[in-house]
């Protein structure tokens, strides 16, 4: 067993000291580069305990306003589905890599991919993910209470469902030339009948409750200031996801947090072009790492990663007390020692260690 000195110096190894901003993280990724890292970046895909289509974090948004306080963006990492969305189109890191342990994330990425650059707008966007005629009374300055109303009372068409998803995976296949298998077009068309059949009212298949938050209601929530963040909040904030979404700038992952290889290539890539991962937005995948005792090998893969003072963990904590869930706010440089001086030896040791902004 190494020392903990030596182990300090293993970590403070991957901490590699980079200039602020990036010089040399592409503005635009070929087709080509976007599907080598996938496929490259990428390792065998495992199974989760729920199929995670639609977030269930209610109170994510409360912390944009203090990582937008801190600095600026240059990559951003991520886990699950939608929720990256909102923090990737109001935060505007330089790219974003999204690291799931399911291949079915991936093709749930990839649709959305697809719908997101088909579509001119929020309205033109909700119509296809929800496979509903566009009501007339959408406007430009409509809210996304506004839009889910209007779009909750229009009934779902199987016609313009079969047309959308036709539509997807010829642009996925022919515009990119990405190379899908059977089984990921099976996969893809599956994701996307979850999605159209449960409407705006879609909600997480998380085990059941009133607690577990509706499509629409996670698009319409805010930070304590009472902002909406959401990428579907206003059409700047939608324009904004679809130039990463064009650029190939959000790429999907498969890969283990404790893996290893996925997370390591990353770290790889971005050491290379002199940038810096500011955010890694973790959900509460690191319970789970608790859970199966292999959250040291998650430490050691993040320690590779090139971060400075300011790079952050963005965790979510289900309290599973009446108060719900929190979104939690640490320090990637701090985590690491804390690790490395013996001071992290329980999930309640990484909870208790986080911040959480605002009221």
């Amino acid at each position: 067993m190494k020392s903990s000195a030596t182990l300090f110096l293993v970590l403070a190894l991957g901490c590699v000291a980079v200039p602020a901003r990036a010089q040399s993280l592409p503005a635009q990724l070929s087709d080509r580069d976007f599907w080598a890292m996938v496929e490259g970046f990428s390792e065998p895909g495992g199974s989760f305990v729920t199929d995670n289509i639609v977030s269930n974090e209610i109170a994510f948004q409360q912390v944009i306003p203090e990582l937008r306080r801190r600095q600026q963006q240059d990559a951003y990492l991520g886990v699950g589905p939608e929720q990256n969305f909102t923090y990737i189109a109001s935060l505007k890191p330089r790219i974003a890599f999204i690291i799931d342990i399911r291949r079915q994330n991936l093709l749930l990425h990839l649709l959305y991919k697809a719908l997101v650059e088909m579509s001119a707008d929020r309205g033109d966007f909700m119509s296809r993910l929800f496979a509903r005629q566009r009501p007339a009374t959408i406007r430009p300055d409509s809210t996304a209470r506004e839009l889910f109303t209007e779009f909750a009372a229009v009934p779902s068409s199987e016609e313009l469902a079969g047309k959308t998803l036709e539509s997807v995976l010829d642009r996925l296949k022919r515009t990119h030339g990405f190379p899908l298998s059977g089984d990921d077009e099976r996969g893809i068309g599956v994701t996307y009948r979850t999605l159209y059949k449960g409407g705006p009212d879609l909600r997480g298949d998380f085990g059941g409750g009133p607690w577990i938050p509706s499509y629409a209601e996670l698009m319409r929530q805010s930070d304590w200031d009472g902002n909406n963040h959401s990428y579907l909040g206003s059409e700047d904030n939608f324009l904004a996801l679809k130039r990463y979404q064009t650029n190939n700038l959000i790429v999907p992952i498969v890969g283990d947090f404790a893996g290893d290889h996925a997370i390591r290539a990353i770290a790889g890539y971005l050491k290379e072009r002199q940038a810096i991962v500011t955010m890694f937005y973790t959900s509460n995948v690191e319970e789970y790492l608790f859970k199966s005792d292999s959250w040291k090998a998650f430490v050691k893969n993040v320690a590779m990663l090139p971060v400075n003072d300011r790079s952050m963990f963005v965790r979510s904590y289900f309290t599973h007390t009446d108060a719900g869930l929190r979104t939690l706010l640490d320090s990637i440089p701090g985590v690491l020692n804390a690790f490395a001086s013996g001071n992290l030896q329980t999930y309640t040791d990484v909870v208790l260690r986080s911040k959480s902004p605002g009221r």
